[in-house]
């Protein structure tokens, strides 16, 4: 018999000026935002009044888990340097932000080598951010969409990553400070299978930390980043459902829309996961 849905750890990624009263207007115990802007470059800010402190105080007494997603633009496996060294540079101002928080992990994207790149390269760089990063919360590598020559689309890849990463001095996975971050959306567009998905990662990672629980506009294998609200795309229900019930990690949508159209993906997903 499968839990109860109540005893799942779902929510959703939310506006990050009062990520507490987002999580309240949505019934959400689990909020991911973004520590400034996700397209830039610039140092993280907490947007919300009183700052790291009183942010991390106000989650703590809500009994909500926050989590944080890094910058878009952060890739650590390439090897143009004028993108991976301020990559890496902001990835440690992210991640000491989000212990201030008291985040439970800061989720970031496998990230792409150049095309004419032999792909170990970008393996190896990943080995060597992960070694130079002060992980103060852990730090969970999420699937990616589509790109040729990404780290993360494809099964092969995230093994190798994984293998890469374990080599590290200190053993960060080992130790919990490296984890994953399993899309759905992602997973659909990138080729992989929901059925099997889950067992997949597992047998590679030994762990699934977060699940980015999100439809798709568009088919199975099309590369194409485009999330879509649950129940209105083109992922089978019972297979993201599936992933979610198998994962047993906190959830967070990150569909279209506010408050209203989020907690229409979470008493879905909620219907399904009782079912």
């Amino acid at each position: 018999m499968s839990a109860s849905s109540e005893s799942w750890r779902l929510g959703a990624h939310v506006d990050q000026v009062d990520p507490v009263a987002e999580a309240a207007a949505r019934g959400a115990c689990v909020v991911q935002h973004f520590l400034g802007d996700p397209q830039g470059w610039k140092q993280p800010t907490v947007a919300y009044t009183g700052g790291a402190g009183a942010l991390r105080a106000a989650a703590s007494a809500a009994g909500l888990d926050v989590f944080v997603h890094a910058p878009y633009v952060l890739n650590v496996a390439t090897s143009n340097n004028r993108i991976r060294i301020p990559s890496r540079k902001l990835l440690q101002q992210q991640m000491d932000l989000a212990a201030e928080i008291g985040a439970h992990g800061l989720v970031v994207h496998g990230g792409h080598v150049l095309a004419a790149d032999d792909p170990g390269s970008g393996f190896d760089n990943w080995r060597k951010c992960v070694e130079r990063t002060n992980l103060k919360v852990p730090l969970l590598i999420e699937n990616t969409a589509g790109g040729d020559h990404s780290m993360t689309r494809r099964l092969d890849r995230i093994a190798l990553l994984w293998e890469a990463i374990s080599t590290a001095d200190g053993d960060p996975v080992g130790a919990g400070r490296v984890g994953f971050c399993l899309d759905t959306c992602h997973a659909h567009a990138g080729g992989l299978d929901l059925e099997t998905v889950v067992d997949e990662v597992l047998a590679i990672t030994g762990r699934i930390d977060l699940v980015h629980a999100n439809d798709s506009r568009d088919d199975a294998g099309s590369g194409a980043d485009r999330h879509a609200n649950l129940g209105q795309g083109r992922i089978d229900p019972d297979a993201l459902a599936g992933v979610v019930r198998a994962a047993g990690a906190p959830v967070v949508v990150e569909t279209p829309g506010g408050a209203k159209d989020h907690s229409a993906d979470l008493a879905w997903l909620r219907h399904r996961l009782d079912g």
